[in-house]
């Protein structure tokens, strides 16, 4: 949604004397949250105490307090509310070296770097907790030219980005749970902007844990076979089949034998576990 600072008017509630801004936000896990605002977003703890924590930072617009859900210093009809889903947002300058810099530091980018018609420069991350945090700058719009028209040219725009990005999967990319291997392809980290790839490989007898995922996924078996139960239904995927797994839907994948699949998905895609609070990138999309 657009979002300029408006213009200076003389309201009633000019009378309010404001001396700071404090958001509050309850999460499951204080702790969580409070290592993700210091490590990459460069707030400090002021105060701490046991499901507590008061986060302040010198050049930002509001303070930033955690309280732990189901605390008594809550409203009763607060305490089991938490700030998954809230968009914190704050407008920087930089903004693609802020990028690079969360992404080779390994932050949770959510929503890759993108530019909207109306001049906004974005990108987000979801920290442990649900909460999206939105990096903002705008856009500063070219120069018209003397005439009023736009300026032509018959030379081609030039670019230092390559026309097509070649990535090798690379050992440092691969994560191994107990129930798969997982090696990142393409991915915001590298070089992609709108998908993620990777490769999956999984054992005779492995099986995944039940799980939903917030984007629409495409698996291809290269190997083997796969049993995937879906919303009740399982089907079994031989080498060379292609399924698709739509959003929010649990599902788990089972390998009755050693198999071997190549997976693409929207790269802000994360998942969530029942039982579990919250939702969980996946580092190999990241």
């Amino acid at each position: 949604m657009p979002r300029r600072n408006a213009p200076r008017l003389n309201l009633p509630g000019d009378a309010l004397n404001v001396t700071t801004s404090t958001l509050s936000l309850t999460v499951a896990d204080v702790d969580a949250s409070c290592e993700f605002f210091c490590t990459h977003l460069g707030y400090q703890v002021a105060m701490a105490a046991d499901g507590f924590a008061s986060l302040t930072r010198g050049d930002a617009t509001a303070d930033i307090v955690l309280l732990c859900r189901g605390s008594e210093v809550l409203p009763a009809g607060q305490r089991d509310r938490q700030a998954d889903g809230l968009i914190f947002a704050l407008t920087v300058t930089g903004l693609d070296a802020e990028e690079r810099r969360l992404r080779e530091a390994g932050a949770p980018i959510t929503m890759p770097l993108r530019e909207e018609p109306w001049g906004e420069r974005l990108f987000q991350l979801t920290d442990p907790n649900g909460i999206v945090v939105q990096l903002v700058e705008w856009a500063t719009p070219d120069e018209p030219a003397q005439t009023g028209e736009p300026a032509q040219t018959d030379e081609p725009a030039q670019t230092d980005e390559p026309a097509v990005r070649v990535i090798s999967p690379a050992g440092e990319n691969v994560t191994d749970s107990p129930n798969a291997r997982m090696t990142g392809l393409a991915a915001p980290s590298r070089g992609s902007t709108e998908l993620s790839t990777w490769a999956v490989e999984m054992e005779s007898g492995q099986t995944g844990p039940e799980h939903s995922i917030s984007r629409e996924q495409v698996w291809t078996v290269t190997a083997g076979v796969l049993q995937v139960t879906c919303a009740g239904r399982t089907e079994k995927i031989t080498a060379g089949q292609t399924f698709v797994l739509p959003p929010d839907v649990l599902r788990q994948v089972h390998a009755p034998q050693a198999a071997e699949a190549h997976v693409a998905m929207r790269s802000d895609g994360v998942a969530s576990v029942p039982g579990t609070e919250g939702t969980r990138i996946l580092p190999w999309a990241q």
